[in-house]
């Protein structure tokens, strides 16, 4: 079985994020880069099946050159070998058509992606993927077993699970469930040192332009101010929920 697992290069949720060119770019000085949470219980579980499964697991992202830190930390986990799209990832559709054309191209059995990734949260490469693939779909998944040709998943839907079957090839949207995160792998000396023998192919983008553009970033609003209310005193909370909140 061929495993195909797309990574995205994601800041830190600890980092302090901030914009430059009057907030119409993201401001990357001092910022840590981390594998997207979501590809991450992806990349562990295609870990599962390689060594459960003796299946062979790629790793791909599309980025420039800095992103390579991420695969190699992908490969050091013990994915087989990395692929990088020389291209920025501003926007989902061109990112899934980069991502499609090579796991097209590769012939894989299963295409495991985040469901989303954690900086712009767009949701929709994975689908988009299994749409150019002509691919059976599972987002929001949180366990996938597969025998022979045949894959069992299970994903979160409102108010409970479904679990559902499918012949390969499949792509599925992962999330935390898909592994705990007390099975996530962190790499050690030996792994780090054998990543750096193990193949990065750069790739150049195909000719598509991008369908959309960031035309500006903006903060959250801080929070106001909090105004404290003695328990025992519900008409004052009453009056400040109906008169200053203007919630009831």
């Amino acid at each position: 079985m061929k495993i195909l697992v797309c990574i995205s290069h994601v800041p830190d949720t600890t980092s302090k994020i901030n914009f430059t060119n009057d907030n119409t770019a993201f401001d990357t000085s001092g910022v840590q880069f981390v594998i997207n949470p979501n590809d991450e219980f992806g990349l562990t579980r295609a870990m599962w099946f390689k060594e459960k499964q003796n299946a062979s697991v790629d790793v791909i992202n599309v980025g420039g050159p800095e992103t390579e830190s991420t695969l190699r930390k992908a490969l050091a986990i013990g994915a087989d070998a990395a692929f990088r799209v020389n291209t920025p990832a501003t926007d989902g559709y061109a990112v899934a058509k980069e991502l499609s054309k090579v796991a097209k191209e590769g012939h894989y059995d299963l295409i495991i992606a985040g469901r989303e990734s954690i900086d712009y949260n767009g949701g929709m490469v994975p689908g988009m993927m299994a749409a150019e693939l002509g691919a059976s779909f599972v987002n929001n998944c949180i366990s996938l077993e597969i025998e022979n040709n045949t894959a069992t998943a299970v994903r979160e839907i409102d108010g409970g699970k479904e679990t559902l079957t499918s012949s390969l090839p499949l792509v599925i949207g992962g999330q935390k469930g898909l592994v705990e995160e007390s099975d996530l792998k962190i790499p050690n000396m030996r792994g780090i040192m054998m990543a750096r023998k193990k193949p990065l192919t750069v790739l150049e983008p195909s000719s598509q332009q991008t369908t959309s553009t960031t035309l500006k970033y903006e903060k959250p609003a801080p929070k106001g101010a909090i105004k404290m209310v003695e328990a025992e005193n519900i008409d004052e909370l009453i009056d400040l929920l109906h008169n200053e909140a203007k919630v009831i």
